[in-house]
């Protein structure tokens, strides 16, 4: 059978028109009591190559404990056979404890040792990684933690040093930039948040509806969506529209610009990024949350206004005249601080990820999620803030 295998890959050969010397290995000792294998021929996946199998039973035959070095000076060509072989011998060695040298290989065999050596260098990282106590677990975290306070304090102080600078006019950007962010955040963002607005409204007068209806006070579902839209519905549902929308662009924009090391370039030509593409996003979404929360009331009460029309049998002027009574400036102004509030934070959020971010696809990604989430959970806890502080200055 083997010399039919010869004779097969000889014929090959000879159609393929080269002519491989054999592949062999043999075994010797060294003085020093090293165990010597010498590579010979050409070792190549269309000549047939000796296995590893064959080192196992010599090693078994002879009783070989020590070390292994190589031998190439017969060795003529070599390809991809010849490290899946030093592969399988240098596990075979690892589980029976033998030490096992590459320094007699050629050094392209080497090297392409060393990087499949890598990978389980680093599988066994994870493992051991996976082992960790959990006091070590939460010191690393802590730490992780603490990095990122200090690196969101230092974002927040640059980021007033830039604001004093817009307000004495000489912070550095393109008015051109300014105006596009100003209609990314407002014009393009009208469809989405009328939708959502709207259908708010909706449900606030259907639930009022169902209590309401049951003691004839049916027009106070005026007074329950008005008060709730222009309070602190309609500043909420733009914030969380817009840190889900812009909060994750700012973020995704801004953290693609660190991948391309275009943020890198920006400061060595002596350009701030904070004013450069911070101040301006920042600047755009605080003027222009106002007003998309003033069209997200409007649109609010009319959705209320359906339902009162359709459902409640109310005119559209008892409506309007009882919203306009529920309805007073004090609450207006409330709604309007929580939206310039929501604003300052979605976009701080959004640009301090991105500016965070790191040097692959994926760290985009995850700079745009968490983006969002800090946006969302900064507008709960602002919401909360605001809220309390109403509640105690009795507006």
């Amino acid at each position: 059978m083997g010399s039919l295998m010869t004779d097969l890959i000889r014929s090959r050969n000879k159609m393929n028109g080269k002519q491989w010397a054999p592949a062999t290995l043999s075994f010797s000792s060294s003085p020093e009591g090293f165990n010597i294998v010498r590579l010979a021929g050409d070792w190549q996946i269309e000549n047939r190559s000796p296995s590893v199998e064959k080192v196992e039973e010599s090693l078994l035959v002879g009783g070989r404990t020590g070390r292994i070095v190589f031998d190439t000076s017969e060795l003529k060509t070599w390809d991809s056979s010849l490290l899946i072989f030093l592969v399988r011998l240098r596990r075979l060695c690892s589980e029976r404890g033998i030490d096992l040298g590459f320094e007699g290989l050629p050094q392209g065999v080497k090297r392409l040792m060393k990087l499949a050596a890598a990978v389980p260098e680093r599988e066994g990282a994870r493992k051991k990684q996976g082992k960790e106590a959990l006091l070590d677990i939460i010191g690393a975290k802590t730490i992780v933690f603490w990095h990122s306070t200090v690196e969101m304090v230092d974002f927040l102080g640059e980021a007033f040093v830039a604001f004093g600078r817009l307000l004495r006019g000489r912070a550095s950007f393109r008015r051109s930039d300014f105006v596009l962010l100003l209609h990314e955040c407002g014009g393009q963002a009208l469809p989405i948040v009328s939708l959502i607005s709207v259908l708010v409204g909706l449900i606030l007068a259907f639930v009022g509806a169902i209590q309401l209806k049951m003691f004839g006070a049916q027009i106070f579902v005026a007074d329950v969506v008005g008060i709730g839209m222009v309070r602190i519905m309609g500043a909420i549902m733009t914030g969380i529209i817009m840190a889900g929308r812009t909060g994750a662009a700012f973020a995704a924009q801004i953290g693609t610009m660190q991948v391309n090391e275009e943020i890198d370039a920006l400061k060595t030509l002596g350009i701030s990024p904070m004013e450069f593409l911070v101040l301006p996003r920042m600047a755009a979404l605080i003027v222009m949350m106002p007003l998309l929360c003033l069209y997200a009331d409007l649109m609010g009460i009319l959705g209320g206004l359906v339902v009162g029309m359709g459902m409640l049998d109310l005119s559209m002027t008892e409506y309007l005249n009882r919203t306009r009574e529920a309805v007073t400036i004090t609450y207006l102004w409330i709604g309007l601080f929580h939206s310039a509030v929501f604003g300052m934070l979605v976009a701080m959020a959004g640009c301090l990820r991105g500016m965070q971010c790191g040097r692959s696809a994926s760290a985009v990604g995850e700079a745009t999620t968490s983006a969002v989430v800090t946006s969302i959970v900064a507008i709960v806890v602002a919401t909360a803030v605001i809220t309390f502080a109403c509640q105690v200055l009795g507006i």
